[in-house]
């Protein structure tokens, strides 16, 4: 691993575990909930921070979305300076002014599991290489974004990502443009995950909760299929209008699949998501420190992938990490700084829960989750719906009960949590990936506002008003 991400790896954790060493009973009493986040609309024992802190997190924000324009060169060598100095401002308001450092703890413990989650799959995919001898057409990419939706539920968002965005973007070397790498994101990054707790971190922190494995692929299906064919049906008319440029070439019509041992790599992450405290009572806790037995086994295959993976199948994908150690100095800035943001949303959303409709829960949950993180706002609406109905998120049987009496705001929360991901770069977490792959590779993407206005606004808007419409409305 980069020596660079290996040290901003190890200073977050010393960081973490240090503040929470002066406050021993807080984390004792955080032991067996570290994946869930301090802003979940229960937990209100902590005074409510500063709205000003919440500045931060849009300076971050605002730098991400502008950086790579209009000052390239100091933001590609000053980001990680920059992310981990505005992480470190709300880090010292939480540990010195509010002394609330099971926040930190929660956050923590959510970065590195986002980090070894991401960081497994993607030096285990990165040793994958899939070669399809055909010639690029739109029917053929309908098919690469179709199957890649299908295998997000099984391998997740962030799997099925890192494991065809190479070869997407090989078939169609010759004719590459944004519109393809935005419409993958959309597809296989976010949307095609929605039926399993595998498919997208929001549905396993439910899974966490109570909620049954199948209860997703049971009410979302028919929502998820309409959503998925409207936008590919969409990618193909744009896609016909792309010829590229032409040559001679003849094409052999074959597929080549090399690094079979690296899927076993993929097996052991996806096997190790579910050792977690939470749903095997044999875990250890490994509290204060904000990592478990899952994220030592994930950072595992991560150093073996690195040291068995073929050097021919890692060269023709062009393999470095780069794009990884991008996504983990950004993150640790936004996981730190959104920490303010997410507890101010909680705090308003247990407010006003019982005024809130299913529509509303669907547009504030979907809103949010587009430029925060979508696990954390998954589950302080989610909690918020509970307790518009007299439920405790904390128990397993009220959220068994909500599950199926009340499952019309559970439904909409879920699909707005995972549709509404696609939305921003930021949204989720191989969006950001998929980006800087891209983007290593030459091509062109375009700026963090101009995603939003050229994309998801005019693309993915008018197909969550008609998803709005039918259900929820």
């Amino acid at each position: 691993m980069n020596k660079s991400l290996l040290i901003l790896l190890l200073l977050t954790l010393v960081s973490f575990s240090v503040a929470n060493r002066t406050f021993a009973q807080e984390v004792n009493n955080a032991k067996n909930e570290v994946l869930v986040s301090e802003n979940s609309i229960h937990n209100t024992e902590h005074e409510l921070p500063n709205p000003i802190m919440v500045i931060p997190f849009v300076i971050l924000l605002i730098m991400i979305a502008t950086g790579p324009i209009l000052y390239p060169h100091f933001w590609e060598y000053q980001y990680p300076k920059i992310s981990i100095l505005l992480g470190t401002i709300v880090v010292i308001y939480y540990s010195f002014f509010l002394h609330n450092t099971s926040s930190l703890l929660h956050t923590a413990a959510e970065y590195f599991s986002f980090i070894a989650l991401l960081a497994s799959l993607f030096f285990a995919s990165g040793g994958i290489m899939i070669k399809v001898d055909k010639k690029a057409t739109p029917l053929l990419n309908v098919g690469i974004l179709f199957f890649g939706a299908i295998i997000a539920n099984l391998i997740g968002t962030t799997g099925a990502s890192m494991l065809l965005i190479r070869p997407f973007i090989k078939i169609n070397h010759n004719r590459v443009k944004p519109y393809l790498i935005i419409f993958f994101i959309f597809i296989v990054s976010n949307i095609g995950g929605a039926l399993t707790p595998i498919g997208d971190p929001p549905l396993f922190l439910g899974f966490l909760r109570g909620i049954d494995f199948f209860w997703f692929i049971e009410h979302i299906w028919y929502i998820w299929l309409p959503t998925l064919l409207l936008i590919l049906i969409i990618f193909y008319f744009i896609d016909s209008r792309n010829k590229g440029s032409e040559f001679d070439k003849v094409y052999s019509g074959k597929i080549e699949f090399k690094g079979a041992k690296n899927l076993i790599y993929l097996a052991i992450i996806l096997v190790a998501v579910f050792i977690d405290p939470n749903v095997m009572s044999w875990v250890p806790n490994f509290s204060p420190f904000p990592i478990g037995l899952r994220e030592i086994i994930q950072f595992s295959v991560v150093i073996l992938a690195m040291k068995t993976s073929d050097y021919e199948i890692l060269k023709y994908n062009e393999f470095n990490a780069e794009p990884i150690k991008e996504v983990a100095f950004l993150f640790i800035g936004i996981f730190a700084t959104m920490i303010p943001a997410l507890q101010l949303i909680s705090h308003e959303a247990n407010v006003f829960g019982d005024k809130l409709t299913v529509g509303m829960f669907f547009w504030s949950t979907g809103i949010l989750s587009g430029v925060l993180d979508n696990a954390p706002t998954y589950l302080n609406f989610l909690s918020a719906a509970l307790g518009k109905f007299g439920f405790d998120i904390n128990v397993a049987t009220d959220v068994k009960e909500f599950m199926n009496v009340d499952f019309i705001f559970l439904q909409a929360i879920s699909v707005a949590a995972v549709f509404f991901g696609s939305m921003t770069y930021i949204g989720n977490g191989p969006n950001f990936m998929v980006k800087s792959i891209v983007e290593r590779a030459g091509i062109e993407m375009p700026s963090f506002f101009a995603y939003i206005y050229k994309y998801s606004i005019p693309i993915l808007i008018p197909v969550f008003i008609i998803v709005w419409l039918v259900f929820y409305f």
